[in-house]
């Protein structure tokens, strides 16, 4: 039970990652030309964006196991 504290909202790594992806998840870039090829079955720009939600949840996932360990979970053992 001596594991460090870590809470992620203090890591600017982690939110400028979650900045990056989250414009990349936004089709706000894509040029009007982008409807046209499919790649299966899908507009080019959805399956960017597509892709890009993978990532983040992909992403949240590795944060939440990995760099997240709050001080409730030591004191819950203590109860």
């Amino acid at each position: 039970m001596n594991k460090d504290v870590k809470e992620p909202i203090q890591k600017k790594w982690i939110w400028i990652g979650l900045v990056i992806i989250l414009l990349g998840n936004v089709p706000w870039y894509f040029s009007d030309s982008m409807v046209e090829p499919y790649i299966f079955g899908f507009p080019l720009w959805g399956f960017i964006i597509l892709i890009f939600s993978v990532i983040l949840s992909a992403y949240l996932s590795w944060i939440c196991l990995t760099q997240w360990n709050l001080v409730e979970d030591e004191e819950e053992a203590n109860k």
